[in-house]
């Protein structure tokens, strides 16, 4: 620029420059992790007997209760082994009471001098053999009704069942596929893993706060809808993942029939087992932080940092460690005092040790002087 240019225009001044006052404000902490939905408990649907599949009494996809049929095996075979068994207990009890009854002619011959002791020896042993018999075959009697108790299979427990494995009219063994399997649905379970430095760090932040009573988790699908139920942490693996560095945790949730729908029909819960979500954890009661305006936030090499003006109207770099953050406000775990004044417009115009023409943020800036120029 020419002298004369100069002359009238004057050298530049500082930059104006808009602040805010770092303030503390409540804040719900909020960390976020993936993970995965769970059945707290899962049971394959397996046949105890071999045998001819007749009926399948379930509709696949619904829920149903502990106890109900679910299948029925061809009963025929297994009542015919009953009845034989039955027969067989009979015959071994008439082969004991005849064995008792030339017990009781031995003893008595014995005692008469009649009869031998060697004589009485094998009656006692003959009575003992055919005792030994009745219990076996009231053994095979139990079995053969245990057998024919399997021929109906029954929920272990109640839950949602997915679909049959095997139509009627399949020949099904103990070393089949499963049938079918069930999923217990309310509640469910949530598991996801945390870095372990993430683990260190969430344990110091809450542990004086109350452990896990200190946090709630919340889960959000994949269409980021939240789902409105809250659940509570449950389990805290005690070993790190080797391969991973990892620790795992799990959070029990309810999973309520959806409004509108109804109790049993397929699809009448949110929550699936397998289920992809995001998990987030959260701080049960907010705390006050310091919070400023995120777009006041660069980031170098050294990491976070903000200008602040001094009490001089220079502008000063901080250093920042942030907690979690939002896209429109960063929480300042460390490096911000309150009240500090941190510039969040006109940053980018700004260096360290810089006059600056400081205005609170949305002000209309003042009108800066250059040097020599009077007021």
């Amino acid at each position: 620029m020419a002298p004369a240019a100069q002359a009238q225009f004057g050298p530049a001044g500082p930059p104006s420059v808009g602040f805010v006052e770092a303030r503390r404000t409540p804040v719900t902490e909020l960390s976020e992790f993936i993970g995965r939905v769970e059945a707290i408990a899962r049971v394959d649907i397996r046949a105890r007997v071999t045998g001819f599949l007749e009926e399948r009494l379930f509709q696949e996809g619904s829920e149903v209760e502990q106890g109900a049929p679910l299948f029925r095996i061809e009963r025929a075979p297994f009542e015919a082994q009953l009845e034989e068994a039955r027969a067989s207990l009979a015959s071994a009890e008439a082969t004991q009471l005849n064995a008792r009854v030339a017990l009781n002619r031995a003893r008595e011959l014995r005692s008469t001098g009649a009869g031998t002791q060697a004589a009485l020896d094998n009656a006692q042993a003959q009575e003992r053999t055919a005792a030994a018999g009745v219990l076996g075959a009231q053994a095979q009697v139990r079995v053969a009704e245990i057998n024919l108790a399997y021929t109906e299979i029954r929920a272990p427990i109640a839950g949602a069942i997915g679909r049959a494995t095997f139509t009627p009219g399949n020949v099904v063994t103990p070393q089949s596929e499963a049938l079918a399997t069930i999923y217990s649905q309310d509640p469910m379970r949530v598991a996801f893993t945390i870095p372990s430095r993430t683990a260190t760090e969430l344990r110091n932040r809450y542990e004086g706060r109350g452990g896990t009573s200190a946090v709630v988790v919340r889960i959000r699908f994949a269409g980021g809808t939240t789902y409105e139920q809250v659940g509570r942490v449950d389990f805290i693996d005690a070993a790190v993942n080797r391969d991973t560095d990892s620790l795992l945790v799990r959070a029990s949730i309810p999973n309520p029939v959806r409004q509108g729908a109804t109790a049993g029909e397929p699809g009448a819960r949110e929550l699936l087992d397998g289920q992809f979500v995001t998990v987030l954890l959260e701080g049960a009661q907010p705390v006050n932080a310091i919070t400023i305006p995120r777009a006041a936030v660069a980031q170098d090499q050294m990491g976070f940092f903000v200008f602040v003006v001094d009490a001089e109207g220079r502008a000063q770099r901080r250093n920042l460690r942030l907690g979690r953050s939002t896209a429109e406000t960063a929480v300042v775990e460390d490096g911000l005092q309150e009240g500090d004044r941190v510039i969040s417009e006109g940053v980018q115009r700004v260096r360290p040790g810089q006059p600056v023409n400081a205005a609170p943020a949305g002000a209309p800036p003042r009108p800066a002087l250059a040097p020599g120029q009077g007021g």
